[in-house]
Order: C-alpha cells, then sequence, then structure tokens
C-alpha cells in the first residue's frame, strides 16, 4: 500500500496546528510549527491575512488531517468513508472507531510506539503478532477479545524501550500490560475514548459532496 514519503512537518504547518506525526520531536524545541508559524511555500508567511475559508475549504482541511494523523493516501481513506458511510451508527463516529481500530493505530494508542508511523513500520517488519500469529498488515481491524503483543525477538528493540518510558497512558479500551508487552481490545471505543483535534463532521460532508 503506498503512503506518503514527504517532510512530515509541513502537513502540520500547512494546517496550523501540531498533528503529533513525529513522536517525542512534536513536544520539543525543534517542533517545525513552533519555529515556523505559517504555512509552507514561498508565500506561506503572506496567507495570514486572507478572508474567511469556503464551507468547502474547510471540510478539505479537516479531512486532510485527519487522512495526516493516520497516514493514509487518499484511496485508502476514500474506503474507511464509504465503509463507515455504509454502516449503522454516526458515519462520523464509525469513522473514527475503524481508524482507531487498526493495527497500526492500537500499537500506537498502546504506548509501543511514539507515532503513527513508528507503529506501521513496527508491523511492517514483523515485530507485531495478533492472536499468538505474525500480521504485517498495519490495516488489519481488530475485534473485541484480540490480544496484540511484541515478538519474543523484538521485545528488546531501543524504540519500544523508548516509547514505553514515556509513560503514555492508553485509552481504557486496551489493556496493557508493559511487563510482556501486551496489548488486549477489551471493548470496541467509546466517542470519549477518541480525543482528536477533528471535526469528522466535516470530514462525512466533505464526502457527501
Amino acid at each position: 500500500m503506498a503512503r506518503y514519503t514527504g517532510p512530515v512537518c509541513r502537513l502540520c504547518r500547512r494546517e496550523g496546528q501540531k498533528l503529533f506525526l513525529k513522536g517525542e520531536r512534536c513536544h520539543g524545541p525543534k517542533c517545525a510549527i513552533d519555529r515556523k508559524s505559517y504555512p509552507p511555500g514561498t508565500h506561506g508567511g503572506q496567507r495570514r491575512g486572507r478572508r474567511r475559508p469556503s464551507d468547502y475549504a474547510m471540510q478539505l482541511r479537516e479531512k486532510q488531517k485527519l487522512r495526516a494523523i493516520y497516514g493514509l493516501m487518499e484511496k485508502q481513506f476514500r474506503n474507511y468513508v464509504e465503509r463507515a458511510t455504509a454502516a449503522k451508527g454516526v458515519t462520523g463516529f464509525v469513522l473514527l472507531s475503524l481508524l482507531e481500530r487498526r493495527l497500526d493505530s492500537v500499537v500506537r494508542r498502546a504506548g509501543l510506539a511514539v507515532s503513527q508511523a513508528q507503529a506501521r513500520q513496527l508491523v511492517r517488519h514483523r515485530h507485531i503478532a495478533v492472536n499468538g500469529r505474525v500480521c504485517d498488515i498495519p490495516s488489519r481491524l481488530l475485534k473485541e477479545g484480540d490480544v496484540v503483543e511484541v515478538r519474543e525477538g523484538s521485545r528488546n528493540l531501543q524504540s519500544i524501550a523508548e516509547a514505553i518510558g514515556r509513560g503514555y497512558e492508553a485509552p481504557d479500551w486496551l489493556a496493557v500490560d508493559t511487563n510482556n508487552l501486551t496489548v488486549e481490545v477489551v471493548r470496541m471505543p467509546e466517542p470519549e475514548d477518541i480525543q482528536i483535534d477533528v471535526d469528522e463532521q466535516q470530514v462525512v460532508e466533505f464526502y457527501a459532496r
């Protein structure tokens, strides 16, 4: 599956807010948006006084933010939107639930990785197992009762040790055992479990046009 390989700090500057795409760097003095609080590009510093964006522009920006946070390309993201639209329930929340239940998202939410990109890499490099079997598919959707674990031969990875050392608190729908490096999906995520600064309804409206 294709993925974005360009400068991720540029994405944060484009949206005008931190999307926390580079882990600890986003919390330190090297964060690009703290040093350059204007959009990227030749005329980025001249855009501050522009008129209010249209409804379409605001919907587009929310969509692009959500895509960037989960590291998805347009075609894959659109498939999630279509799946959420066809499902029962509030479309916006169903969409977020699908994205949160991805294997790479669970690895990140459990605190085993500092960013979505790092979590994806752990999965792709076969460091992660699901229900006792190695899984290298970041987009695998997990369900209640699934157990994610770091493989025996990968438990001494420095990146995992550093991620755990942050003391990150996982959401309540995940039961994390940092000693054994296992994560159990104890229930499906609820709306209050998903704390991201994105208006998902705007995303739904973008695709409803």
